[in-house]
């Protein structure tokens, strides 16, 4: 699977719930970085608003994951982006390699204006250099 895509109902788009095993070694307060490592792999995706589906600028996305260059438990492992004016995030990073026999990585909305997300999308192969990941987000 190379993106997480919320159902649209009846109601309007539904929030995001969070994956097990999402907030695995979290580490709150990353700070916001251009580029985690080395780079070379790009994690992207979008943010919008349960309900009506608006893209929501200015929102923290911490992203986090073990790599050519380390664990996804070491501090410099861990950065976080801001989503433009259309609610969408890029951030470069090194390349995600296997932990426990899956590459995935790790995604967090945790800046208190909407309900916290924990995201663990699994890439479909090794050999991806990308992987895509959305939030939609319940306000508090």
């Amino acid at each position: 699977m190379s993106g997480l895509i919320a159902p649209a109902r009846a109601g309007g788009i539904e929030p995001t719930l969070s994956m097990r095993g999402g907030s695995n070694n979290y580490l709150p307060g990353a700070p916001i970085v251009e580029r985690i490592g080395g780079g070379g792999f790009w994690m992207s995706g979008t943010v919008r608003r349960a309900g009506d589906g608006a893209p929501l600028a200015g929102q923290r996305i911490q992203i986090w994951a073990h790599t050519t260059e380390g664990h996804e438990r070491d501090p410099h492992s861990h950065g976080a982006t801001i989503t433009d004016a259309n609610g969408v995030f890029r951030l470069e990073m090194p390349q995600i390699v296997p932990a426990f026999g899956q590459p995935h990585g790790h995604l967090a909305y945790d800046s208190g204006e909407f309900e916290t997300v924990f995201l663990r999308p699994v890439m479909g192969s090794a050999k991806d250099t990308s992987l895509n990941a959305h939030f939609v987000l319940q306000p508090i």
